[in-house]
């Protein structure tokens, strides 16, 4: 299995993404383009993950807590590595001071089950498209010029997803297999699980 943490996106945001990116793809349709539907915020890639370890995941993200909700505000258009060498273009996400936390939370609940934490930095993102081809972002730096600080659409989350990825030659599908609120109260007795449809994201 193939797993990974993240947040889901409310529909007024995936709705102001998606015209972003039906906008965008006439100037570099050799890219893949991620459809409105398979966007989310990554907090944890766990990679692939024998059956029998799914329960104990589900245990320790169950363990995950945060006093209050993650506020996101997804704001402007940037490039990995660099507007120069585009290979992939992201979304800003602006968040509140405990999404980072709540990240190195999921991280450290995980590494005992053999899951080790990122070397790098955790800096939140949302894909929009990616590139093996040089040519293939080459135009979107300059599309994309007045959009460096366009607001698409803010949220409050106080619930992250374990996901599973099925990658297909159409492009990754995902499925939601369980959810996690993950802010405390008084009257919390454990995390509500759930599983929804599939949803599909070219990459």
């Amino acid at each position: 299995m193939r797993l990974f943490v993240g947040l889901d996106l409310p529909e007024h945001v995936r709705a102001a993404l998606g015209d972003l990116v039906a906008h965008l793809k006439s100037e570099c349709p050799k890219a893949r383009w991620v459809r409105p539907e398979g966007m989310h915020i990554t907090l944890k890639f766990i990679g692939e993950a024998d059956s029998g370890k799914l329960d104990p995941i589900r245990a320790a993200l169950e363990t995950v807590h945060s006093t209050d909700p993650v506020e996101v505000n997804l704001r402007g258009v940037g490039f990995f590595p660099n507007e120069r060498r585009p290979r992939a273009a992201w979304c800003g996400v602006e968040a509140s001071p405990n999404l980072a936390p709540l990240a190195t939370c999921i991280e450290r609940a995980l590494e005992p089950l053999g899951f080790p934490a990122e070397a790098r930095q955790f800096v939140p993102h949302l894909t929009l498209a990616r590139s093996n081809s040089p040519d293939g972002l080459e135009k979107l730096p300059s599309a994309v010029s007045n959009l460096k600080t366009q607001e698409f659409g803010a949220f409050r989350a106080s619930e992250f997803h374990l996901f599973q990825s099925f990658l297909k030659p159409s492009g990754s599908e995902y499925k939601r297999v369980a959810t996690f609120p993950f802010v405390t109260t008084e009257d919390e007795s454990g995390p509500e699980k759930s599983t929804t449809e599939t949803a599909k994201e070219d990459s």
